[in-house]
């Protein structure tokens, strides 16, 4: 596996393991547990990124440029939630108001 891959595997799992298992019953239609909660995942996703690449000198491909593991970390857990959060505000009637 990839590099690339590998940290794509980890954010997609914790991405759905918090938003059909764990948000709906500790956060439900509340926007600070979710944005708290949510920031709790996405550290968890760059501290096992880390304490696999962490001084590896790996490269990351984005497909525009190349950089390093946390920001591909990073960047690649945002592509990937944004979709599963909209979904999420919407499926819970959550208003960003």
């Amino acid at each position: 596996m990839t590099p690339e891959l590998s940290i794509i595997a980890l954010n997609v799992i914790i991405i759905v393991l918090s938003y059909l298992m764990i948000y709906p019953k500790v956060v439900g239609g509340d926007l600070n547990k979710l944005l708290l909660n949510d920031l709790i995942a996405s550290v968890m996703a760059i501290v096992v990124a880390g304490s696999v690449y962490w001084g590896s000198n790996v490269a990351f491909d984005t497909l525009v440029t190349t950089c390093n593991w946390f920001w591909f970390t990073l960047l690649t857990y945002t592509l990937l939630e944004i979709p599963v959060m909209l979904w999420y505000l919407k499926k819970y009637k959550i208003s960003l108001k």
